[in-house]
């Protein structure tokens, strides 16, 4: 019996024990979906936070403060120090200082390494931007910058100037608004904005530039803002208890590690920290929240593989079981094959084709229905349609592995019937 035989009998065999076949098809599905559902809505979710997080390039960093560690039951006194892990110590102090626009410029004047340097200032979120005519939802946020700030932040203009020196130094009521919030007022026609007067949050402001599409994902839309220079954003909302973010792009992706401990270097003298004193500022690279948070999701994957594990042996032992009865309900069958001169490799390699075929159907309706759930997740964060196929392929091997494992002891147990105490079975 030639092997495209075999695999079409076992498959007839199969589908003669339609509910038999159905309930074990089942219990394999649901370990594999688990599994693929949540690596697939996993993924998804990568892709939405890549996108909101990594507004920069990947040539650029940026200098955040560190925040105070919260302690529980006491902590150090003003002016005490404490040992870190490499030598050094932290002045209570220190910790959770912001970092100040002084700390910023001298920062900027100082860094002489080849890369573009820009400063930003967050202001308020939820704001309404309105003209005389319209205005937008309460859903605008508000920031400041520098004249590198668009570039830094990866924005283009579609119409009207960025920022330059005077606006920044005077801090002048000038604006740069999202597409979206000009559409909302002034239309498709752009151009009608340059130059109008709009309100946000109670305070004039006159559009120079309008910006081009960029998108947005659950997590953040980066066309419904308003950027302002950061000087605007202390002199209209203060800066009390907000710290300055610095922004650096380096020309070669190279040269990115060499660029961040020039950063440190040139920083720490500005936050006046000695040689044994540890950094109390941060250097995040444009797409290292996102990986954090990754990292964090990342467990999700570790406790979905061992659900996924537990419920294909519960699946394995059910389809050995269900092979096993099958030798016993075909055992006048197997005498037979025998009895006509069929070997015992041949009937071996039936019950083996007819393990794997259950395996693999169980195999497919999983992965197809983990990839459709998985991708409602894909829907609701407005990403692409996910297909992890590492996943998938790796999906089959294991479904194979299990179909075969369970079907070993039925088909060597089939191969070994006797002939003739096979036919006198009853």
């Amino acid at each position: 019996m030639k092997t495209g035989d075999s695999i079409a009998l076992s498959f007839q065999t199969v589908k003669s024990n339609r509910l038999r076949t159905a309930i074990t098809v089942i219990i394999m599905a649901l370990g594999i979906m688990a599994l693929i559902a949540i690596i697939t809505a996993v993924q998804a979710v990568n892709q939405s936070l890549t996108q909101s997080f990594s507004t920069m390039g990947a040539n650029a960093f940026s200098i955040r403060f560190k925040e105070k560690n919260t302690r529980f039951g006491g902590g150090p006194n003003r002016g005490e120090t404490k040992k870190t892990n490499r030598n050094r110590v932290v002045r209570a102090s220190s910790e959770g200082k912001l970092i100040t626009l002084e700390d910023a410029r001298a920062f900027k004047q100082r860094y002489s390494f080849p890369a573009i340097v820009g400063i930003a200032l967050s202001g308020p979120n939820g704001i309404i931007v309105s003209n005389e005519v319209k205005k937008t939802n309460p859903d605008i946020r508000v920031t400041g910058g520098d004249e590198n700030y668009l570039q830094l932040n990866g924005y283009e203009l579609s119409s009207g100037r960025n920022f330059n020196e005077a606006d920044v130094e005077s801090g002048r009521s000038v604006c740069v608004i999202g597409n979206v919030i000009s559409q909302k007022l002034y239309g498709d026609n752009t151009g009608r904005a340059i130059d109008q007067i709009i309100t946000v949050a109670g305070n004039k402001f006159r559009i120079i530039g309008i910006l081009k599409d960029k998108g947005s994902s659950a997590f953040m839309n980066a066309d419904k803002v308003v950027i302002t220079t950061y000087n605007t954003i202390r002199r209209l909302f203060g800066s009390t208890g907000q710290s300055y973010n610095i922004a650096i792009m380096v020309s070669d992706l190279k040269m990115m590690d060499v660029a961040i401990g020039e950063a440190k270097g040139i920083f720490r003298p500005v936050r006046k920290l000695d040689v044994k004193e540890q950094d109390n500022f941060y250097i995040d690279k444009s797409d290292s929240i996102a990986q954090s948070l990754m990292k964090n999701l990342g467990f999700l994957q570790y406790a979905t593989m061992a659900i996924a594990l537990i419920t294909l042996i519960g699946a394995a032992i059910g389809l050995m079981n269900i092979m096993l009865v099958a030798v016993n309900e075909r055992t006048k069958e197997i005498g037979l094959i025998k009895s006509l001169g069929g070997k015992a490799g041949e009937v071996r390699a039936q019950f083996l084709w007819e393990s794997i075929l259950i395996s693999l159907m169980g195999a497919f309706v999983g992965i197809t229905a983990g990839i459709l759930f998985g991708n409602i997740v894909a829907v609701l964060l407005k990403t692409g349609f996910v297909i992890p196929w590492l996943w998938v392929i790796s999906g089959v091997i294991v479904c194979t592995l299990v179909g075969l494992l369970a079907g070993l002891y039925p088909a060597y147990k089939a191969a070994k019937l006797d002939p003739i105490v096979a036919l006198r079975y009853e």
